[in-house]
């Protein structure tokens, strides 16, 4: 059974940092596909980015909203999934999740191609 907690959200004031952290157990597997989604309540779940891992080959993919602001990473040896999130804006304010795809041949970022997922952390950026 997959299970996924997440950690490291917190408040900051724009322009700050923070990095996200994902503990992974029971998904251990030469594929995989993992991903970093954020949700409001005025909005639907948004992707923000995704990890996909072939054997030893790794593939990155990041929203436009995130795209040379935020890192996604993983430490195999700590099963644990990383989003690093520079130059904090109040529109990345939201609740992020970690999630596991169904399967690791169909990576992206919507929602629905992912079956589990972590509680949410809460990120709130301030101006």
């Amino acid at each position: 059974q997959v299970q996924l907690v997440e950690s490291g959200g917190g408040s900051v004031q724009a322009g700050g940092s923070l990095r996200l952290s994902c503990a992974v157990s029971g998904y251990t597997y030469s594929r995989t596909c993992m991903g970093w989604f954020r949700q409001t309540p005025e909005k639907e779940r948004e992707g923000v980015a995704y990890l996909k891992t072939v054997f030893i080959l790794t593939n990155t993919y990041y929203a436009d909203s995130v795209k040379g602001r935020f890192t996604i990473s993983r430490d195999n040896a700590k099963n644990t999934l990383y989003l690093q999130m520079n130059d904090l804006t109040p529109e990345d304010s939201a609740t992020y999740y970690c999630a596991t795809a169904r399967s690791w041949d169909k990576c992206n970022l919507d929602s629905s191609q992912y079956s589990n997922w972590g509680q949410g952390t809460q990120v709130t950026v301030s101006s």
